[in-house]
C-alpha cells in the first residue's frame, strides 16, 4: 500500500485523504447512508439539521486532511 499515511505502529494508513475539497466524494447520499447504518446500530436518527452538519463535519475530519496539514 504505497501513499498512505503512517501510522505508530509501522502499518500505512489509507485515511486521511488529501484534502481535495469535501464536496469532491463527500455527497449527501453518502451522508444518508451513514446515518442509516448509525441508526441500524441503535443510534438516534439525527433528524435536525445541526446533526446533520455535525455528521457531515466528523465524516470530513475523518476522510480527509486539513488544508494546514497539506503545507
Amino acid at each position: 500500500m504505497s501513499g498512505g499515511t503512517p501510522f505508530r505502529s509501522g502499518v500505512e494508513r489509507s485515511y486521511p485523504l488529501p484534502h481535495a475539497g469535501p464536496e469532491a466524494l463527500l455527497t449527501e447520499p453518502l451522508v444518508n447512508s451513514v446515518a442509516a447504518v448509525l441508526v441500524g446500530y441503535g443510534f438516534p436518527r439525527p433528524s435536525a439539521p445541526a446533526d446533520r452538519t455535525a455528521l457531515k463535519s466528523a465524516l470530513v475530519a475523518f476522510l480527509y486532511s486539513s488544508q494546514e496539514n497539506d503545507t
